[in-house]
């Protein structure tokens, strides 16, 4: 079968046993480099990638993409404001709320916490609480029976469960004859929820009657929460409604109080993409070192095939091939080791820790305690063509010095 010469040349000499075994060693070397710079990079962004999406469903699914409430009072129809919310085509679902942030005290512990007030059944329309219950159900609570919904490391931490009591302190004052007193109330823990994040810890529920009452709020609730089918449309979606409505709407959205956090996940996305990057050129640039060497190596043999008719392009030409063959096969071996870590890489991490008792991620400290990870093609697509594209560059100096081998010189001492 026919093959061009600079192919069939080039092949050979990637193949070929050397006397010069240093340089079989620094070709091996360029080889491994670039394969895992390729895998570590897939790798990385893979795990970024993860973040990011676990920040958009897991907080953001318990987060509001916004909320609309009014400057002064409290909303008295907000069953018809929902209806006129929910018209709009970018709206998903809405639903009422009332927040107080308090204490909750069991057992003589004490932990802070932020109480939302909900209507269970228009609950599971902005957020994925229904869906991540440990205990219970979303339904145990009712108007007028106090009951509780409690994050599972806050439950933990208080050594509440279902049935337990637990006492909600509000920092708003209660008066009377015997002199002032903080405002505090007796619940039932009802069930238990598990998100994997920071709203573990400092998260509870209660219905919206129960909240309420115990803000002395007569009737009508604080605002409404809204999510959207596309939470990049939140901001300027929940100004456009509330000017629909009318001036005495004010408005918030998830950027103000988690945007700062997705904002540094791209961030070091970016940077931590583009250090990597950095170790891939330098590992693809290796093979500039190892094909001088073969050059030098191979004068003589080179002068041989100018002396035999072949062209400067000719030279030039297996040299690439040779060169490029390290970077193909280094790219090819990265790549697929770096889907199959990025893969992977959640339950690995998932059984080091349970095999050696330990914790990398804590849910108190990060706002999920597992590694996660999600592998985007387009990523794997740029990362494998940038590293066939940075080899293939690294070939052409030596490759051209190796065209511009003088014959006559080259065989003067053989």
């Amino acid at each position: 079968m026919f093959r061009p010469l600079s192919l069939f040349v080039g092949l050979r000499y990637t193949g070929a046993k050397r006397s010069n075994h240093f340089i079989s060693f620094i070709s091996l070397v360029s080889m491994i480099g670039l394969t895992l710079g390729v895998a570590v990079l897939i790798l990385v962004l893979s795990v970024m990638n993860g973040f990011d999406r676990e920040l958009r469903q897991r907080i953001l699914g318990m987060v509001p993409h916004a909320t609309i409430s009014q400057y002064r009072g409290e909303i008295d129809d907000w069953s018809g404001l929902i209806q006129q919310i929910n018209s709009y085509p970018a709206i998903e679902g809405s639903a009422p709320y009332i927040d107080a942030q308090g204490m909750l005290t069991s057992r003589g512990v004490v932990r802070g916490v932020l109480v939302n007030g909900i209507e269970p059944e228009y609950e599971g329309a902005i957020s994925i609480i229904k869906d991540h219950m440990t205990r219970g159900r979303l339904e145990n609570l009712k108007s007028g029976e106090f009951g509780i919904i409690l994050g599972d490391i806050l439950a933990r931490s208080l050594g509440a469960f279902e049935g337990d009591k637990v006492t909600l302190v509000l920092p708003e004052a209660s008066i009377s004859v015997a002199g002032v007193f903080p405002r505090l109330k007796r619940f039932t823990v009802v069930g238990t929820f598990k998100v994997g994040a920071e709203l573990d810890a400092n998260i509870a529920y209660i219905h919206i009657n129960d909240a309420a009452k115990i803000k002395r709020i007569k009737d009508g609730v604080q605002g409404v929460r809204l999510k959207f089918d596309n939470l990049f449309d939140a901001p300027q979606g929940v100004r456009q409604i509330a000017g629909d409505l009318g001036e005495n709407f004010r408005t918030s959205d998830w950027t103000r109080t988690h945007g700062n956090l997705f904002q540094a996940i791209q961030l070091e996305k970016k940077m931590i993409g583009l250090l990597l990057f950095i170790i891939v050129a330098v590992a693809a640039f290796n093979i500039v070192s190892t094909l001088v060497m073969v050059v030098t190596d191979k004068r003589s043999d080179i002068a041989i095939l100018r002396t035999m008719g072949a062209s400067s392009g000719t030279i030039m030409r297996t040299f690439i091939v040779q060169g490029g063959f390290i970077g193909v096969i280094g790219t090819l071996a990265g790549t697929l080791l770096g889907i199959l870590l990025a893969l992977t890489v959640t339950d690995l991490v998932a059984w080091v820790e349970q095999l050696f008792n330990i914790q990398f991620l804590s849910a108190e400290v990060y706002f999920i305690s597992y590694l996660p990870s999600e592998l985007r093609w387009p990523d794997v697509t740029t990362i494998c063509l940038s590293s066939l594209v940075l080899s293939l560059l690294a070939t052409i100096y030596p490759a051209y010095r190796a065209s511009q081998t003088q014959p006559a010189e080259a065989l003067r001492y053989e």
